[in-house]
């Protein structure tokens, strides 16, 4: 596609694409985060940052093209090409397109609760495994006296 064909539609198609696979990717997420199965997110990391990136550069191909037509380079710029050039159906689907990208966005807000909310009780697990020091106990100096107890290993 070369600049002169392009119009913002082209674009917002692929955008739509892209959205849709990353709110099954983030549904995805959530699952495996409900399901504290931390082990299967990588993949899904790594595809979700793909379809993140995919989507920058695919917004940015139509904010080139609105600004090739003569409109503001952005979300306003959009609304005003379809005023002046978009169908019925264009119009649907960008606004299909702001309505799956606030979805995503509240998954991903979501997500990041459950992530925090899993750290957590990792933090929580691995502090009651830490030994926990003595307080208030005087050694012979009269000092206050912290001490750690650790098992050893003996071989044998």
């Amino acid at each position: 596609m070369n600049g002169a064909t392009t119009t913002p539609m082209h674009s917002l198609k692929a955008e739509h694409t892209l959205i849709i696979s990353l709110r099954e990717v983030l549904l995805q997420e959530q699952n495996l985060l409900v399901a504290a199965d931390i082990d299967k997110l990588d993949p899904l990391t790594a595809r979700k940052a793909e379809l993140i990136n995919e989507m920058a550069l695919t917004a940015n191909q139509r904010h080139r093209s609105l600004g090739a037509a003569g409109f503001a380079r952005g979300e306003a710029g959009m609304e005003a090409w379809l005023a002046a050039h978009g169908s019925d159906a264009d119009k649907l689907l960008w606004h299909d397109v702001l309505d799956q990208t606030r979805e995503a966005k509240e998954l991903n807000r979501l997500n990041g609760m459950l992530i925090n909310r899993q750290l957590s009780h990792t933090q929580g697990a691995l502090q009651a495994l830490r030994p926990q020091a003595q307080v208030g106990v005087y050694g012979p100096s009269g000092r206050t006296a912290t001490s750690t107890f650790s098992r050893g290993f003996v071989a044998g």
